[in-house]
């Protein structure tokens, strides 16, 4: 039997990077697939295209993640469509970086509202279902930089420091219903976000690593179906390090 068969997850900013590799991990694995997108419907189309092959069910949802009423109306969506939601992967993520004395109100504001008011959105809706069900995972996907910090990510940095405190407090409220919350907090993972990173900035965070290399997105997706799955039936509260020993 697969690790997440007869399971149903939810999953935001499932286009590309790590999220697209949780979706397809989380397919291979048995579960259905819900998953938002914010700009491409055709690469959502592709996405859904590639999970259907698996012969799961999969549906992508057109869907802003830091509106807070979008967010309701998402999952209300989602459990009509699919029955139920057992696992909630809060992905949804941005970069607006640059040195703190020159960062902008909006550069700011945009990175807190799409990397943790989306969180606290899609919680606040999903909670409810889930405390009723008795049962539920969320994962949010945090980062190492929300525990060391680092030098122009001053806003990045807090909105995932948030997401940490935001997974440990869901867990101690929620643990009575059997929902667990936990996070994972990735690394350098190579992605078209660390892409855009100069040479410079790469060569920097590579040194920075004993395993002398990026992290792949399937690396973290396997941490994310670990989570999801009954294997960590007792794991709740946590924030686990996909990072190549660079913070340990």
């Amino acid at each position: 039997m697969k690790l997440l068969e007869g399971k149903v997850a939810l999953i935001t900013g499932g286009t590309r990077g790590i999220g697209k590799s949780i979706v397809m991990a989380y397919a291979k694995q048995g579960a259905a697939v819900a998953f938002t997108y914010l700009h491409s419907a055709d690469l959502a189309l592709q996405v859904e295209a590639e999970v259907s092959q698996m012969g799961v069910k999969v549906k992508s949802y057109l869907s802003d993640a830091s509106n807070f009423a979008a967010s309701e109306q998402l999952v209300q969506n989602v459990v009509a469509d699919f029955g139920r939601v057992d696992i909630l992967i809060n992905n949804a993520g941005i970069t607006r970086d640059g040195l703190l004395m020159r960062m902008s109100e909006s550069q700011w504001d945009e990175v807190m509202d799409t990397n943790l008011k989306s969180a606290f959105n899609m919680t606040r809706a999903m909670a409810p279902i889930m405390m009723k069900q008795r049962s539920g995972s969320i994962v949010n996907i945090s980062s190492v930089v929300g525990v060391m910090g680092n030098i122009g990510q001053a806003n990045y940095s807090a909105s995932k420091a948030g997401m940490i405190g935001l997974t440990k407090s869901v867990a101690k409220e929620l643990g009575a219903r059997g929902v667990r919350c936990n996070a994972i907090a990735p690394g350098f993972i190579v992605t078209e976000m660390t892409d855009n990173a100069s040479n410079a900035s790469r060569s920097l965070w590579l040194d920075m690593i004993p395993m002398r290399r990026g992290g792949k997105p399937e690396e973290v997706a396997d941490v994310a179906v670990f989570l999801g799955s009954d294997m960590a039936s007792y794991v709740s509260g946590q924030v686990i390090h996909c990072c190549g020993a660079m913070n340990c």
